[in-house]
């Protein structure tokens, strides 16, 4: 028969894996939020210079709206980890 403490082992590992999985979900999902707007950005400077200052803010505040949900994620992720 299996003990409690090597069933409650098995939990802690998992929720380790499954930490560690989700910090590399969310790094990997803001780096391809990123760049996705960087290139749009690109883009819409390309096409319209004129409003290259309003483009590059706007660019600017959504990457660090994208950090921001990231950094929450993997602040998650370590209290999954440590509590």
């Amino acid at each position: 028969m299996v003990s409690l403490s090597v069933l409650l082992a098995a939990g802690a590992a998992l929720a380790k894996l499954g930490a560690g999985l989700g910090a590399g979900i969310a790094v990997i999902g803001a780096a391809i939020g990123i760049g996705q707007i960087g290139g749009k950005a690109m883009e819409a400077i390309a096409r319209q210079p004129e409003a290259a200052n309003d483009i590059r803010s706007n660019m600017i505040v959504s990457a660090a709206l994208i950090e921001g949900v990231a950094f929450f994620a993997i602040a998650v992720t370590f209290l999954i980890l440590f509590v």
